[in-house]
């Protein structure tokens, strides 16, 4: 259960994370139409603007040095309002050189926010609520994404692009101000080392995210493009496909969270890779437009797995690491997702499929290394730690 004392983080954090969806969610179904119909992208210039999202991600270690100035808190209300900021502008430039740049925007308050979020979440919830909290959070986000592509899909037959992405990153953007005036913290939380830690033996950490980040790049640029470029999904066939996802996920959620406390994150992380081989290669051999929509939404439920690898570091990694950890995690995450989608994009205009083979592949390497998996207790940790001290 969640403590009288816990609870205004909890609140904070479901609010906030409500928000970051919306943003999220709202760029991402309308970005794909917006891209092919109104700004007339092709598969490399979708690759290399993805690529471009995810450059704040790849910097996302400079986030432990903003913390030195700014609240880790108020640092996540920023990134909302500039994540509701960086939305709102996007449809006012229907252009590659303006998608780009206003896509760099928003992405600096999305992936900033969720350093803060998994970062505030492992500091102020033990390692038996973390998983339920995590899945209570996403259950909230895929409601809260339920109700995002319903007003989008009504709001599609009022207005334009332009006015849609405008009202969905205003609502974002206030939400952003509202948490600036919140302090959900209190005492009794471990001190935060405030600067760059890489340690020997969250080796497993590290690798298990950079090769989660490295598909989750497939799964966000290319599941998506392939629904829309080969299957011809339109808008309000995405935003349909997005509900029914996230309805899914609302209910589901909470059991992933529940798993991971009963079988153990080895077990929970199995599945996962197991899974994303299946899905990929459907992806690349299908020919069903009702198959690829049911491949996108097995292909999204089981990204909600990599909660797993969050929880299983929180239970090897030291109190204090959790901050600078979570920042350097976030930017192994997102050192492939840097050129995977650049050069994705290029391989696409070669044969769509290989991008989903290149998927299949970092499926079966990260199934390989889930079987390293192993919980304090289960072996002894190697002790060797590099330190970078901030001046």
């Amino acid at each position: 259960m969640i403590s009288n004392e816990q609870r205004p983080m909890f609140r904070f954090l479901a609010v906030m994370t409500a928000a970051s969806m919306v943003g999220l969610q709202g760029y991402a179904i309308l970005f794909n139409n917006f891209a092919v119909e109104t700004v007339h992208l092709e598969g490399r210039h979708v690759g290399i603007i993805q690529s471009v999202r995810e450059v704040p991600g790849f910097l996302a270690l400079l986030a432990v040095y903003v913390m030195m100035v700014v609240r880790e808190h108020r640092l996540s209300a920023l990134s909302i309002a500039l994540l509701g900021f960086g939305v709102s502008l996007t449809g006012m430039f229907p252009s590659y050189l303006g998608v780009a740049m206003t896509t760099l925007v928003m992405s600096f308050g999305f992936h900033y926010y969720e350093t803060t979020n998994q970062s505030l979440t492992l500091q102020y919830f033990s390692t038996h609520l973390s998983p339920l909290v995590m899945g209570k959070l996403r259950s909230l986000a895929a409601v809260t994404s339920i109700a995002s592509a319903a007003v989008i899909w009504l709001l599609g037959w009022f207005l334009d692009y332009r006015g849609i992405f405008l009202v969905i990153g205003c609502i974002v953007f206030l939400i952003g101000l509202w948490g600036l005036f919140q302090d959900p913290t209190h005492d009794g939380v471990p001190t935060q080392r405030l600067r760059m830690i890489v340690r020997r033996r969250y080796w497993l950490y590290y690798v298990l995210t950079f090769l989660s980040g490295a598909r989750r790049q497939i799964f966000m640029v290319f599941s998506m493009f392939l629904l829309v470029k080969v299957f011809h999904f339109s808008m309000q066939e995405m935003t349909i496909l997005f509900i029914v996802n996230n309805g899914i996920n609302w209910f589901l959620n909470p059991l992933i969270g529940r798993a991971i406390n009963f079988f153990g994150e080895r077990a929970l992380c199995t599945v996962e890779y197991a899974g994303v081989i299946l899905v990929f290669l459907t992806y690349a051999f299908t020919t069903s437009k009702g198959v690829a929509a049911a491949m996108y939404i097995l292909d999204y439920i089981l990204f909600n797995f990599a909660v797993a690898i969050r929880t299983y570091f929180q239970k090897v990694a030291d109190p204090q690491d959790i901050a600078p950890s979570s920042a350097v995690g976030f930017t192994v995450n997102h050192i492939a997702a840097v050129f995977l989608p650049a050069l994705g994009g290029y391989l696409w205009m070669i044969d769509y499929r290989i991008p989903f083979f290149v998927g299949a592949a970092l499926g079966a390497v990260s199934l390989a290394f889930a079987q390293c998996i192993r919980l304090p207790g289960e072996e002894t940790p190697m002790p060797a730690t590099v330190t970078v001290e901030a001046e």
